[in-house]
């Protein structure tokens, strides 16, 4: 098959930190690319270069055998590439429809073609499975609807050539088979495709070749036919990888319990109706979903954001009248938001600053109302070895980690503390391997030293690999409790796009759990 793209011994420094270290590849007309490597490791720094964010200090890009303007996005959308960033790049202030033809139509043109447009984006978003309204303002979708937003807006440009960077993370196992099928049809007629993810499952179903970058450097390549779960694992880390699996435990005292908790709707979000939810010490709830159905609202409830209109939230037996984020974290919370962006971190503000943000006053990061700066500079350097944040040091700004180094600096502020609950929202969302098992595992020791866990995710092999109990949200009522070792991921699925699993399979009945379900 004829190259249509190839990268030639591309160097991309920054500072003393070598991103990229002389990677070559190429990619043929018709053919899936997977590309992997563990966070930090050049992948997302090369695809940049590639899309013309970034400029190279050495080597350069040929497109259907002629060289690509460095930094130069237009010309890289003009010579047919689209790109699904990990990290959105969408303007909030403008609709769907705004931002998916933004860019697609002259200044000079005297008139917009939008009922064309929308037509078009409707079947769009039909065929691929991933529904959007182009009037909802992108400010107030959540994080799964901008990813999908992000996917529509570059393919509406008809792109020859796709780089695709973890663009399943919120899609529903059924959702996601069915933007493969598509795929593989748009293949069929030429579309090349890059794909970068951390689902080895989803890299084995839909690639043709596989290449593993590691601190830079190619390391590995062969033909997807060759490759398993274990070969990749491996060569992205560089040893043996397995991850943990929740060992059964009895179940202690309760330390969240919702009762008939409903709450109203804010901009663009979704009513909570009635949630029951009961989670104990030593065991870990799992909550699946599609994103959107009433995630954040529960998270927000439970970080302490937002009240209740009705119902009853208790913590470690304190029925909250007050809540806030104060309030909860002082309880015993440990919060790992979904959005590390937006509410996990302040990217101005140093790495130390960000580890020590929930604890202030407490010693010995504060001395009589005064910040021990070597107290919190040692704290924070003990935390980056222990969790592996790949970082300059502690005094770096927190804007120039990768994503996965920014959520295991989020993990270790949280888990660190040894909270009595955790709230676990996406928590191994855009991880490498190795660091997927390592958070599993101290998701695990957390629920082994006592505490309870809630796990939100749209990860169905991730929840029940670690959950205890799982129940589906959906439009803002929660389901009854399912018995994690014996609920399919077809259940899962079927429940989470609002079916009963029950006229289609037979499978595990929800369980009582002291009056109230999880």
């Amino acid at each position: 098959m004829s190259a249509v793209l190839r990268l030639e011994k591309i160097t991309k420094r920054f500072g003393s930190l070598v991103a990229n270290d002389g990677v070559s590849l190429s990619l043929a007309r018709g053919e899936v690319l997977a590309l992997l490597g563990e966070n930090g490791a050049g992948k997302t720094t090369l695809m940049n270069i590639l899309f013309g964010h970034y400029v190279a200090d050495e080597g350069q890009v040929e497109v259907e055998g002629k060289a690509l303007p460095p930094g130069a996005p237009h010309a890289a959308i003009a010579a047919g590439i689209g790109m699904v960033h990990q990290h959105f790049t969408l303007a909030d202030n403008l609709t769907v429809l705004d931002n998916v033809v933004l860019g697609t139509e002259s200044l000079w043109r005297p008139w917009q073609g939008r009922a064309a447009a929308r037509s078009r984006l409707a079947a769009m978003a039909s065929d691929f499975g991933l529904s959007v309204d182009p009037d909802d303002l992108v400010g107030d979708l959540s994080v799964g609807e901008r990813q999908r937003v992000e996917i529509l807006k570059a393919l509406y440009r008809d792109a020859r050539i796709l780089i695709m960077d973890e663009p399943t993370a919120v899609l529903t196992p059924q959702e996601a088979e069915s933007l493969f099928d598509t795929l593989r049809r748009l293949v069929e007629r030429g579309l090349s495709i890059i794909f970068i993810s951390h689902k080895l499952n989803e890299i084995l179903a839909i690639s043709d070749r596989v290449m593993v970058l590691r601190r830079g450097k190619i390391v590995h390549e062969m033909p997807t036919e060759s490759a398993d779960r274990h070969i990749l694992a491996e060569a992205m880390v560089g040893r043996a990888v397995t991850r943990p699996k929740a060992d059964p435990m009895e179940p202690g005292q309760p330390v969240l319990s919702m009762t008939a908790v409903s709450l109203r709707p804010s901009a663009g979000g979704v009513a909570l109706k009635d949630v029951n939810l009961k989670i104990r010490a030593h065991e870990v709830v799992g909550i699946a979903g599609v994103s959107g159905n009433g995630q954040v609202q529960l998270a927000e409830l439970i970080s302490g954001l937002s009240r209740p209109d009705s119902g009853t939230l208790t913590l470690f037996g304190e029925i909250i009248q007050q809540p806030s984020p104060a309030k909860v974290v002082g309880l015993g919370v440990g919060r790992i938001p979904e959005d590390r962006h937006a509410e996990g971190v302040i990217g101005e503000m140093s790495i130390w600053e960000n580890m020590i943000s929930e604890d202030l006053r407490a010693k010995p990061i504060s001395n009589r109302g005064l910040i021990d700066h070597g107290a919190a500079r040692a704290r924070t350097e003990d935390q980056i070895e222990r969790f592996d944040v790949r970082c300059p040091g502690p005094n770096a700004e927190t804007r120039l980690l990768s994503g996965g180094n920014m959520q295991k600096l989020i993990l270790a502020r949280a888990l660190s503390r040894e909270p009595g609950l955790v709230l676990a929202n996406q928590p191994a969302r855009g991880l490498d391997e190795g660091a997927i098992a390592y958070v599993h595992g101290q998701l695990l020791a957390a629920r082994e030293r006592g505490a309870g866990v809630l796990l939100i995710t749209e990860d169905l092999e991730e929840l029940l690999a670690l959950s205890d109990r799982v129940a589906v949200i959906y439009h803002g009522r929660l389901s009854a409790s399912l018995d994690a070792k014996t609920v399919s991921p077809r259940e899962l699925g079927l429940m989470m796009a609002g079916h009963d699993p029950n006229e289609d399979t037979s499978g595990a009945r929800g369980s009582e759990n002291g009056g109230a379900a999880a």
